[in-house]
Order: structure tokens, then sequence, then C-alpha cells
């Protein structure tokens, strides 16, 4: 039996030593691999709003802070310090993507994305574009991916403005960016018109 003592994580603890991480840029959480010190009541809605303890953290600069130390390991999302690992309930993706800017196009064409938690990406090979279609309803989930497995949901109105400047390619509808074709739905799918 093991005289170790456990604390249990807090917001604080994270957010304490986020903030003494993040004077560099992102922290590096790819480099951290604390033990699992146990679940917190933190969960991030389909819709990008995260919540503590049933409670909408309000202050955009803490939830950008907390973002800045998110690690996906399989199917689960943490955050991570150097000495500490806890878990939270993510129901979709941890980050919206709430808007875009194109620049260029055809082939030069180049897609800046914008998340809830104001990171920049620019869609390309290393920050893939990919859509689920719900098996039920066919309904679309369009994702981005943001930095080491992580993804945003690309909002609906920025799905549609991309749906816009997209083209056919090898059979499939899709867009364009930084040199790369991202497919979103067979051309035989589309309706015609």
């Amino acid at each position: 039996m093991s005289n170790k003592s456990v604390t249990t994580p807090s917001a604080e603890s994270l957010a304490e030593t986020a903030r003494k991480e993040s004077g560099k840029g992102l922290p590096p959480v790819h480099l951290w691999n604390p033990e699992f010190t146990g679940e917190i009541d933190m969960r991030i809605a389909r819709d990008g709003t995260w919540y503590h303890e049933g409670t909408v953290i309000e202050r955009q600069g803490l939830v950008r802070l907390f973002s800045t130390i998110l690690k996906k390991e399989g199917d689960r999302h943490y955050l991570v310090t150097p000495v500490e690992k806890v878990g939270i309930v993510v129901e979709d993706a941890p980050f919206v993507a709430v808007d875009f800017e194109a620049e260029g196009e055809g082939a030069a064409q180049m897609l800046v994305f914008v998340t809830n938690v104001g990171d920049h990406v620019l869609a390309g090979a290393d920050h893939a574009i990919r859509v689920e279609s719900d098996p039920e309803t066919g309904e679309p989930s369009p994702y981005l991916h943001v930095r080491a497995g992580l993804e945003a949901l690309i909002d609906r109105k920025s799905f549609y403005r991309l749906v816009d400047l997209g083209e056919h390619e090898d059979g499939w509808f899709g867009v364009r960016s930084d040199g790369a074709f991202f497919p979103m739905i067979p051309s035989e799918e589309l309706p015609a018109g």
C-alpha cells in the first residue's frame, strides 16, 4: 500500500500551471505524460461552450487558457500539466471553427480558419478537413484538424461557404487549400442542378 497522498485535481490548479506555461506560445503538452490524477467535472459541449461543475465558464480568457493544455489520447480528452492529467468530457470536437478567410483561387487557394478559442489554422496537409455523415439522417458534420489530434467542428455558416468554393476532382466534390484537396461528398450524391 502506498502512502503517497493524492490531491483532487482542481480547475484552479490547472489554470495556474497553464498561466505559468503560456508565456511562450502553446505549452508543449505533447511532451507531458504525468500519471492520471482523476476526473474533473468539466465538459465541452458540441457548440464549443465550456462548463465547469455544470456552470458555463464565462471568461473567454480562461477558456483559451484551458484549451492550450488540452490533450487527446485515444478517444479521451484530458487537461494536462507537467504533474497533472485530468479527464474531461468532450461531446463532439473540443473546438468550433467559427469563420474562415479564403485567399487565392484554384490550386493556390488558402483557407485560414478561426476557432472559438482564437486559434488560426491554415487548412492543408497537416490540418485536414474531413466530413462525416450521420448514418441515419445523412446530415454532414465537417471537421478541421487543429493540432495533435484535436479537431474543430466547422460551424454551419462556414460549411455553407466552403460548399460555395467547392469543386469536383476524381469523383468527389470538395475544397482545396494550401495545395491539398479535401473530399466532402461523392460527386454522384450531389443533387442535379
